[in-house]
């Protein structure tokens, strides 16, 4: 016995080791269970090829750089701000049913009415924020006592709540419209930016800019996030101007009730699994399409059927996650027409949508199979 688990640990061993990819012609040969290759975790994994930098630019730097509206600069460091409390609030809360329901009729958790007032609060503390919408109470609310404000923040205060308690990542979707448009009747397109938290081993950011898809990364150290001077900031630019890689092998695939209905979300999702992507899927949207940011690749799909009709909502997820994928060089797709997300108006500050959004290639793939239905 002890020498077979010696051999055991030799083998097991030997798999992780430099050496391991010149397979031994006993098992270049065998017909048995495929040891090595493509089904070993180097090769269906995506690890980051991101390196250490020697210094990192500070969100006023890049705000200087990159957003032209002194206005949208503000609203940006309020919502980061915001989202700085969240982080810490959830460090600290637990996971309990709070008592209450939203609008819908769902339970509410402790974290989700914590995030919530935390949003509720930064509107109203804010200097440009004239309205809020709340995806657990989904109706315009002035937040704007002096009437000076100038944007409408929709948001969705802590998406991922059926996955919480298992400690998952979870985040905060953020769109912001301006004074001219409104929500109702605006489309995503009129966004004059939006923002995405994740809140994970660290909470990171990303942010519509005029060029682009930044990333901002939370408190780094205890201290916050040391500059070339020495001094610290709690946020950093982590990620500048990111793209997204027309063609993908990583797949998240939601609703997947509906391949029983749209047999073009079969193929689809056949296709995904035949030419062996990578899955990638956690139930929480934000985690689902963030990878695409931090891989530089992906595709999420959430088409509808008549038996498992659409639940994303556009102002509050759709739309703020599509302006940051288009800016990074992906598309989106309305699972309708194949158009753009972002070219969907917005009637009822609850409307919901199908959704596939990510890799161009894989989007238009989508829009061939499952909406075109070839």
């Amino acid at each position: 016995m002890k020498f077979l688990l010696a051999l055991v640990t030799i083998t097991s061993a030997a798999a992780f080791s430099p050496s391991a990819a010149v397979k031994p012609a006993s098992i270049a040969t065998s017909t048995g269970t495929q040891l090595y290759g493509e089904y070993g975790a180097s090769s269906t994994s995506f690890y980051t090829t991101t390196e250490k930098q020697d210094s990192y630019a500070s969100l006023a730097d890049i705000l200087e750089k990159k957003c032209k509206d002194d206005q949208t600069k503000t609203v940006i460091k309020d919502m980061l701000d915001a989202c700085a409390d969240i982080t810490e609030a959830l460090r600290t809360a637990l996971v309990t049913v709070e008592g209450s329901e939203n609008t819908f009729g769902d339970a509410q958790l402790s974290v989700d009415v914590i995030a919530d007032q935390l949003m509720w609060d930064a509107c109203k503390d804010s200097s440009v924020i004239r309205e809020g919408a709340s995806e657990e109470d989904p109706e315009v609310r002035n937040t704007d006592e002096q009437g000076d404000g100038e944007f409408t923040v929709c948001w969705d205060p802590l998406d991922g709540s059926s996955i919480v308690d298992n400690n998952w990542a979870v985040g905060t979707i953020i769109g912001i419209w301006p004074k001219s448009t409104g929500l109702i009747g605006a489309t995503g397109r009129d966004q004059v930016t939006s923002l995405v938290a994740i809140y994970g081993p660290r909470t990171t950011v990303l942010v519509a800019l005029d060029d682009g898809t930044y990333e901002f990364s939370y408190g780094c150290t205890p201290e916050g996030c040391q500059l070339p001077d020495g001094t610290f900031e709690p946020w950093i630019c982590s990620r500048s101007d990111i793209k997204i890689d027309p063609d993908c092998k990583i797949f998240s695939p939601a609703n997947l009730r509906a391949a029983q209905d749209v047999p073009g979300y079969k193929k689809l999702v056949d296709h995904y699994m035949v030419d062996r992507y990578t899955l990638r899927y956690s139930g929480g949207l934000v985690p689902d399409i963030y990878q695409q940011f931090t891989k530089t690749q992906g595709i999420f799909t959430n088409p509808t059927s008549p038996s498992s009709p659409a639940k994303l909502r556009l102002a509050f997820e759709a739309a703020p996650f599509a302006l940051l994928v288009e800016k990074a060089g992906g598309k989106s797709s309305d699972g309708v027409s194949g158009g753009s997300i972002l070219d969907v108006q917005i009637d009822t500050v609850d409307q919901r949508t199908p959704l596939a959004i990510g890799s161009a290639n894989e989007v238009d793939r989508f829009n061939d199979w499952v909406v075109n239905g070839n």
